[in-house]
């Protein structure tokens, strides 16, 4: 029998317990943090230009419920050419990377 290693790392504890070995809560959880992560990008991209969500979505093309969607950390309905739209307005661009997976919790 394999003796277990304690540890007092909350963040360890709970990714242990929930996620574990499971390739699909790990790729569950990739998904969540990948939309949190284009929500708060679109967030602050609009807020740094001082522009409202209605604002926003009239120079887009789409309405203020679409933009806030897009700003909501659960919705992970991103589409590509939106987002490319909204960076146009917005004076960025959209860059899309695959990198591998090298966080410390990917394999566990």
């Amino acid at each position: 029998m394999a003796k277990t290693q304690k540890t007092t790392d909350a963040v360890r504890i709970v990714h242990q317990r929930y996620i574990g070995d499971s390739r699909k809560r790990r790729e569950s959880l990739q998904r969540e943090r990948e939309n949190i992560t284009i929500a708060e990008q679109v967030y602050n991209l609009r807020t740094q230009a001082n522009m409202s969500q209605k604002k926003l979505a009239e120079l887009v093309g789409t309405t203020q419920s679409a933009i806030s969607r897009l700003e909501d950390a659960d919705y992970d309905g991103h589409s590509l050419t939106m987002l490319r739209k909204i960076a146009a307005v917005l004076n960025q661009r959209v860059e899309v990377r695959f990198v591998p997976d090298d966080s410390p919790y990917a394999r566990i």
